[in-house]
């Protein structure tokens, strides 16, 4: 089992920025991925931003170029740097890790949730 503590969050103007946190415990030597996901009023979850155990990234294309992924493996834990934001990116953010277990099991795990909102 995977626990996924988040921080970070609230309102902000657009333009502004917010960084968001998570970290991880318990099982933590099984994770693989880590990253964040967000699900705004009647849409879909969707992924923003993925990071591997050895560093590779990939974003969704609304948020290339604004927002940044890191991990600190050691600590278990990943951030998300959210610069330029902007109205349509007020959503809840949701922490999401990976784990795998003898290279087929893979189970999901989720943090509780953190509102962005990002209005004048």
């Amino acid at each position: 089992q995977v626990q996924l503590v988040e921080s970070g969050g609230g309102l902000v103007q657009p333009g502004g920025s917010l960084r968001l946190s998570c970290a991880a415990s318990g099982s933590v030597f099984n994770i693989n991925d880590m990253g964040w996901y967000r699900q705004a009023p009647g849409k879909q979850r969707e992924l923003v931003a993925r990071i591997t155990k050895d560093g590779s990234t990939n974003y969704a294309d609304s948020v290339k170029g604004r927002f940044t992924i890191s991990r600190d493996n050691a600590k278990n834990t990943v951030s998300l740097q959210m610069n330029s934001l902007k109205p349509e990116d007020t959503a809840v953010y949701y922490c999401h890790a990976l784990t795998v277990l003898y290279d087929t099991i893979r189970t999901a795990y989720w943090g509780q949730g953190l509102q962005v909102t990002v209005s004048p």
